[in-house]
């Protein structure tokens, strides 16, 4: 008898716990579909140190090479899920690292950039990690270059996949192809032969 009164108590225990994980899934889908975003951050807004804005808009003031800027307020910014060849001094760059250089520079010196966080902040030497984007200065449509990606389409960047910052790494690899099969850039077999 004690063990049917046992098994009755825990099949309404059971019960009562199903309810119980019920209401709170319920809850919470409740909670989730009735709050309000953040609004979008202000054109002026500085960059803040907390991970809650994730477009902004600054003037890039100077390029290091051909993933890294300046901002206009000192900040510098380490392009995500893209790598150029490194320049290493005025005299001593890898092979195709100028001309990464040049072609970020075009893009987006002296000119209004948006970036766009991923996960991570920054990197281990502090630099800001982002997205950027440019106006076309090329059509008056409105058109906006994704920078990262173009730099990865025009045969300046290899990929640099680093989780969690991996928003974008299906565009990219799509870009890399497209950068190899058109023989762009690094991949024309005419550019760095000497190094190769």
């Amino acid at each position: 008898m004690g063990i049917i009164i046992k098994t009755k108590l825990f099949r309404k225990l059971a019960r009562v716990s199903v309810i119980i994980v019920g209401l709170y899934f319920i809850f919470n889908a409740f909670l989730l579909h009735n709050t309000t975003p953040n609004p979008p951050p202000t054109p002026n807004e500085k960059l803040s140190p907390t991970p809650t804005p994730t477009i902004q808009l600054f003037k890039v003031t100077r390029v290091i090479d051909g993933d890294t800027i300046v901002l206009e307020n000192k900040k510098i910014v380490r392009y995500i899920g893209v790598d150029t060849p490194e320049i290493k001094s005025k005299t001593d760059s890898a092979c195709y690292a100028q001309e990464a250089k040049l072609a970020n520079e075009k893009l987006v010196l002296e000119k209004m950039v948006r970036l766009e966080k991923d996960v991570s902040e920054t990197d281990i030497y502090k630099r800001l990690l982002r997205y950027v984007y440019v106006d076309n200065p090329s059509t008056s449509s409105g058109q906006v270059v994704f920078v990262n990606e173009y730099l990865v389409k025009e045969g300046y960047a290899l990929l640099a996949t680093y989780p969690p910052d991996v928003k974008y790494q299906p565009i990219f690899q799509k870009a890399l192809t497209y950068a190899r099969e058109n023989n762009k850039g690094l991949w024309n077999e005419n550019v760095c032969k000497d190094t190769k």
